[in-house]
């Protein structure tokens, strides 16, 4: 093969390099732009099942968890703790101290359930000042001293010497063996208004 034979085949090689390193580029590119679209996806789901302001679930994302750990509690036969938790004179602290105020008490509330609690255990908004916490594989009376010792260090943190303090009445109760939620969730309901009848800033195990 002559100079000219060898310098057509060396042009070929080259330009059939050139073409399949583009086709890489190229899938590279796709698969960025594949992973780009499934991040944004995810986001997309969990900002629909998590409250904007605290970062914790929202009602959609509760009903969600619920189903999951009733179903293993209900399967392994493990109790399922539920507490629902109202701050106390939300309305008077907004009144007071501003809704700016308002919305860090909401966000340091979830701020020290998340200290307190375990990885395993959940944290939802319901809406205004009222949240729920689901506690797997716990008994009552070891969800009810788990509650007890956040309402102790919810102060902690707080704006120091402000009125009116931040304080919060909760119902706790354990998932009765195939029960619904609506109907675990009346009951916790229940127990949170005997706390704010028997004087606020109290725990009610149902």
């Amino acid at each position: 093969m002559g100079r000219r034979g060898q310098r057509r085949l060396l042009h070929a090689a080259r330009v059939g390099l050139a073409k399949t390193e583009t086709v890489v580029l190229d899938l590279l590119a796709a698969e960025a732009r594949i992973r780009k679209l499934e991040n944004a996806l995810q986001e997309a789901r969990a900002a629909a099942h998590t409250d904007a302001l605290t970062g914790a679930l929202n009602r959609r994302g509760f009903d969600t968890a619920y189903r999951r750990e009733a179903a293993r509690a209900q399967r392994n036969g493990r109790d399922l703790a539920l507490a629902l938790i109202d701050l106390d004179d939300f309305k008077r602290l907004n009144d007071t101290l501003g809704h700016h105020a308002g919305d860090l008490a909401l966000v340091h509330l979830v701020s020290t359930l998340r200290a307190a609690l375990r990885p395993s255990d959940i944290v939802a908004r319901l809406g205004g000042e009222e949240f729920v916490v689901l506690l797997p594989d716990t008994a009552l009376a070891e969800a009810t001293a788990v509650i007890a010792r956040v309402q102790r260090q919810l102060a902690d943190g707080w704006m120091a010497n402000q009125h009116p303090a931040l304080t919060f009445s909760a119902g706790v109760v354990v998932r009765g063996f195939d029960e619904v939620l609506e109907k675990t969730l009346r009951r916790a309901d229940k127990a949170t208004y005997a706390a704010k009848d028997a004087g606020k800033n109290c725990i009610i195990a149902g």
